[in-house]
């Protein structure tokens, strides 16, 4: 990985932590609400990374989320995460290393109070200098506002920054703020050429 880059961005859920489970039962705790089946995890985890999918109507069948989503969504969400969370092997010495060397930021979908919760519950919280979610922005990824809003908070060029997820959608934001991306696949997605082992992360970095 060339010198030039200064500034990493990382993606959250299937990135740096499992949070499959919490997901889930989040996602189905609001569905029981509203007098729906469970979903399949398998259904869901896929769902959650893909593109094409119309999430309010796929998950809940909904033209749009409503604000009582948000929050039964986010009741299960504090409840449970400390105990259906966990950093995926080797991730909080691979932070320890990259972090003496790059300026790390967080980019997630996950909103706010939920992203917090996580980041401080395993003691990450401190590497981000800035950590950016879908409610902090008007169009979360694969829109490039949360990749535009890091690269105007560190004052950087575009070039001098990575991307660094799980999902197409983590690449199409990065590629439309015009930022390079590596993918990783120990988490939710199976993404051809993407990165196994966070020790081959490491070697790419040059930590």
């Amino acid at each position: 990985m060339s010198d030039v880059k200064r500034t990493l961005i990382f993606d959250m859920d299937g990135t740096l932590i499992d949070s499959s489970k919490v997901i889930v039962n989040s996602i189905n705790y609001v569905r029981s609400k509203l007098g729906l089946e469970a979903m399949e995890e398998e259904k869901i985890l896929f769902a959650v990374n893909d593109m094409q999918t119309d999430s309010p109507r796929y998950f809940y069948e909904v033209e749009a989320f409503e604000q009582r989503h948000i929050v039964w969504f986010q009741e299960y969400y504090t409840l449970y995460h400390d105990r259906e969370v966990a950093l995926y092997p080797d991730v909080k010495s691979f932070l320890d290393k990259v972090s003496q060397k790059y300026q790390l930021s967080l980019a997630t979908n996950a909103y706010r109070e939920s992203a917090l919760q996580i980041l401080q519950h395993l003691e990450i919280e401190h590497y981000f200098d800035i950590v950016v979610c879908a409610d902090d922005v008007q169009a979360s990824k694969p829109h490039p506002e949360m990749i535009k809003k890091i690269l105007l908070h560190f004052d950087e060029i575009p070039e001098n920054a990575l991307m660094i997820g799980d999902s197409l959608k983590d690449k199409e934001a990065a590629k439309r703020a015009g930022v390079d991306t590596i993918l990783v696949d120990w988490g939710f997605s199976d993404l051809d050429g993407a990165c196994k082992e966070v020790k081959t992360l490491e070697k790419l970095l040059g930590v």
